[in-house]
């Protein structure tokens, strides 16, 4: 107890052990040397006993702020009858039947006072907790006590096994338990452990009872001991499960149900793949177990800015803001007690309670994700009684959270193999579908071009252009979804970068007008594996969008360069990395199109690679999500920086290929 603190109740209860093991030893050297300092020795430690009980007992379980006790007037009524108590143990009168019958009487009387008054301050106290560790306290105390006046029967000639010694034992373990606890010492786990040791105890003599009586006495007893031991050994663990199942079925009923329910609870949560059904697990099972007055399971939303009533046994609010529960989401971790008393000497997270409503007091159990991000939040309550939730519940609860965030990722997994399936089911039909529209689109567009060449009036040709100008843009919708539905590998082969780019500069230059494309080329660049026509097209569909962008007037800047990883970290982390799954290199090459666009909207921002999400008249919303697998079949990524009014930036960053640099093409002058 001294090596787990310096307080004076740790100091009281090293005194108060000491000073009992001292009492019994002096008992055992006053029955074999049988001398009279041995007498005197235990007749003054038997006066100071009650002394170390009645202060350590006052201080075991301190009386709660605001209500007044006796406990001040008992210590100085101890001290009053102390001194004289010790004199008279200590004179030549100790022997006397007048003054053993006081010694008798002021020993255990001050020990049943103190612990008629620990039980009284317990009776007071508004926790539950403290109830029920104090009342198996003084049951366990008053055991002792009152096998331990046989102790004391000796004195008058009478002797009887020492039950008192072995209860006094048990005593201080209970006692340590409480006090070596930061709160409360769970009163399921203290007795459920004590009984348990208590009957393997017993057991453990039987056995060896049985060898020593019944297989020889003393002669054998070295080897009797050792089969009794083997014995033991054997039944040890079977023996201690059936006591311990038994134990907790017929004296914990409560906590043996919440144990039973939450483990019932989190095998059902493992086979639960909708979120429906999620939450309906968790409340139907946290309700079974009869602990709980409220609950609320609470999910973060899509966007990450709050968390949502998914469902809920009594009210509860409807929304949770997260920057309102900063302050708890910062310091929840598993779970946390906001009836906790040491909570509320923190304002933020009193605010952030608040916000909770009736669940303000109630235990709040974590649900993380695989990246340790908070993604739920499940509210228990128990308002009948205060500290509803012993810490040893609040860790068992917390398998229901930890259960749920692995549900919740199960399920996103889930719906994305379902979304998989039925898109590679969906592309699968369209991709016959348009090899269907693709002939006849064909045979339309022969049938007018024939026609064109036949002598019309000029509103007929005029009809006729229509008919091939829409056949033509029919066509490469047709041609760039089957691009996107099936894209070709290529001819992936490390290339020259640099060379690739200015080619692609150059064509553009030539058919565009009014937007100057500018180059800005690295001097010496590793190669890059990738089919050098994809890479084209990719760059093509990119500038073609900046100019676009920029109605025909401003500045695209095609650059390239090396980007090297960070210490810890690589270049292709980021929400980028997540969408395409590839692992991050420790360099790769980066080619940019930056143009002075007005930028993008958020809105279509988060929309930019779905397939045909498009915001021209004439697009078909296929050109990013095409450009976007190319890339990633080359092993690289598509990442967008943009700003209202500050123009847009494409990257495309390529795994650097295991060749030698190759130095910048000559960079040509801009074209304009």
């Amino acid at each position: 107890m001294l090596l787990r603190g310096r307080r004076l109740v740790h100091l009281l209860f090293a005194g108060f052990a000491v000073e009992l093991a001292a009492w019994y030893t002096s008992q055992s050297l006053e029955g074999l040397l049988q001398s009279e300092w041995a007498r005197r020795t235990t007749a003054a430690l038997t006066v100071l006993l009650p002394q170390f009980a009645v202060h350590l007992f006052q201080a075991a379980v301190p009386a709660e702020q605001g209500r007044t006790t006796s406990s001040g007037e008992l210590r100085r009524f101890s001290a009053m009858v102390g001194a004289p108590m010790l004199v008279l143990a200590l004179s030549p009168y100790h022997k006397h039947t007048l003054a053993l019958t006081l010694v008798y009487f002021y020993v255990f009387g001050l020990i049943a006072a103190a612990l008629v008054s620990l039980a009284r301050r317990g009776q007071k106290s508004s926790s539950r907790t403290v109830r029920d560790r104090v009342r198996f306290l003084v049951a366990v105390g008053s055991l002792a006590t009152t096998f331990t006046l046989a102790d004391f029967l000796s004195f008058l000639g009478l002797k009887l096994p020492p039950i008192g010694a072995v209860l006094a034992i048990v005593f201080l373990f209970v006692l340590a338990e409480s006090l070596a606890r930061p709160r409360l010492a769970d009163l399921y786990e203290l007795v459920g452990r004590l009984l348990v040791a208590t009957v393997l105890a017993f057991a453990l003599a039987g056995i060896f009872y049985g060898f020593i009586t019944y297989l020889g006495r003393f002669g054998a007893m070295y080897l009797n001991a050792v089969l009794a031991a083997l014995v033991f050994l054997v039944l040890w663990e079977p023996l201690e499960h059936e006591v311990r199942t038994r134990i907790h079925q017929f004296f914990f009923r409560e906590r043996n149900d919440l144990e039973s329910s939450v483990s019932l609870l989190v095998r059902r949560l493992a086979h639960a793949l909708e979120v429906p059904e999620m939450v309906d697990t968790v409340l139907s099972g946290l309700e079974r177990s009869r602990r709980m007055t409220r609950c609320a399971v609470y999910l973060l939303d899509t966007e990450g800015n709050g968390f949502d009533l998914a469902g809920s046994v009594g009210a509860a609010p409807k929304r949770i803001e997260s920057l309102a529960i900063r302050p708890l989401a910062e310091k929840i971790g598993k779970s946390l007690s906001l009836e906790d008393p040491e909570r509320a000497k923190d304002p933020a997270l009193v605010a952030a309670a608040a916000t909770l409503g009736e669940l303000r007091s109630s235990v709040v159990l974590s649900a993380r994700g695989d990246d340790d991000e908070l993604v739920g939040l499940i509210c228990i309550l128990d308002d009948r009684v205060r500290d509803a939730f012993t810490p040893e519940e609040i860790l068992l609860l917390e398998t229901v959270g930890a259960q749920l965030g692995v549900a919740l990722a199960n399920s996103r997994v889930y719906a994305r193999m379902k979304d998989r399936d039925r898109l590679a089911a969906l592309g699968s039909m369209a991709a016959g579908l348009a090899h269907e529209v693709k002939n006849p689109l064909g045979a339309i567009k022969g049938a007018a071009q024939l026609l064109e060449e036949s002598p019309h009036d000029p509103s007929s040709r005029e009809f006729l252009g229509i008919i091939l100008e829409e056949t033509d843009r029919l066509n490469r919708v047709v041609g760039s979804f089957l691009d996107y539905a099936r894209p070709n590998t290529g001819n992936a082969a490390p290339i020259d970068v640099n060379a690739v780019v200015k080619r692609t500069v150059q064509i553009l230059s030539s058919q565009e007008g009014g937007v100057e494309i500018a180059l800005d080329l690295a001097a010496t660049l590793p190669r890059a594996k990738i089919d050098a026509e994809q890479l084209r097209q990719v760059l093509i569909n990119l500038v073609q969008n900046a100019i676009q962008a920029m109605s025909g007037r401003g500045v695209v800047t095609v650059a390239t360069g090396l980007k090297r990883a960070r210490a810890g970290r690589g270049p292709f982390q980021g929400p980028a990395s997540e969408r395409s799954g590839r692992s991050e290199p420790q360099e790769s090459i980066e080619i940019s199109v930056h143009d002075t666009g007005p930028g993008i909207a958020p809105k279509v921002l988060k929309n930019l690679f779905v397939p045909f999400f498009t915001t021209k008249d004439q697009g078909t919303g296929l050109g990013l999500a095409i450009s976007q697998r190319l890339v990633q079949n080359a092993g690289g990524i598509i990442d967008v920086q943009t700003q209202l009014g500050g123009g847009t930036k494409f990257s495309i960053l390529l795994p650097a290929a295991d060749e030698t640099a190759v130095p910048a093409v000559p960079e040509p002058a801009p074209v304009a």
